[in-house]
C-alpha cells in the first residue's frame, strides 16, 4: 500500500509541509503520529475569548490584589553581612 502524500499544512503546528516530506520539518509529526489530527480540538476549550479580569477575580477574590507583606532579612544574614564587612576592613588595614 503506497504512503499517502502529506497534507499541505501540519495539523499540529500549522507549518507548510513539502509534498515529498515524510515528516513535518517543524514539529516532526508524520503519518504514524497522525499529522492530520489537531491536538487542540481534544482539549475541551471553548472558542470564547479569555477574560483576564474575571480570571483574577476567581483566583484571588474581588480585590485581585492580596496584601503581601515582605519580610526583612533573617538575623543570620545580618551577622554574615557584618562579618564580611569586618573581614574586608581588617584585610585592608
Amino acid at each position: 500500500m503506497p504512503a499517502e502524500p502529506p497534507p499541505d499544512t501540519c495539523g499540529h503546528c500549522g507549518d507548510p509541509i513539502p509534498s515529498d516530506a515524510s515528516a513535518c520539518p517543524e514539529c516532526g509529526a508524520d503519518e504514524d503520529t497522525g499529522w492530520e489530527d489537531d491536538c487542540s480540538s481534544n482539549l475541551g476549550l471553548s472558542g470564547e475569548d479569555f477574560d483576564y479580569d474575571e480570571f483574577v477575580k476567581q483566583e484571588f477574590g474581588e480585590s485581585g490584589n492580596p496584601n503581601v507583606i515582605p519580610h526583612g532579612l533573617h538575623w543570620f544574614w545580618w551577622f554574615v553581612g557584618i562579618g564580611l564587612i569586618a573581614a574586608l576592613v581588617l584585610m585592608w588595614a
